[in-house]
């Protein structure tokens, strides 16, 4: 079990850090963004942040939960 957990953790974390590592190459003078600025100025980037957290953690969530099921019904099928 453990081992089936550490190969998913570690497709995870290569899968994550092939998405937030081009991001830093890709920065942008923040004066020229001025949406972020009013958010932040007002609080509410972290509410924003929050949301697309959660919603990533109940779409990993949601995927571990498939994959166990679907373990399951191929064990029952052997």
């Amino acid at each position: 079990m453990l081992k089936h957990f550490t190969s998913y953790f570690t497709k995870l974390l290569v899968c994550l850090s092939a998405l937030i590592f081009p991001l830093s190459a890709m920065a942008q003078d923040s004066n020229a963004v001025a949406m972020a600025d009013k958010l932040r100025s007002d609080g509410k980037i972290y509410v924003v942040v929050t949301v697309i957290f959660t919603i990533f953690l109940g779409i990993i969530l949601y995927l571990f939960t498939i994959e166990k099921k679907i373990k399951k019904i191929e064990q029952n099928q052997k």
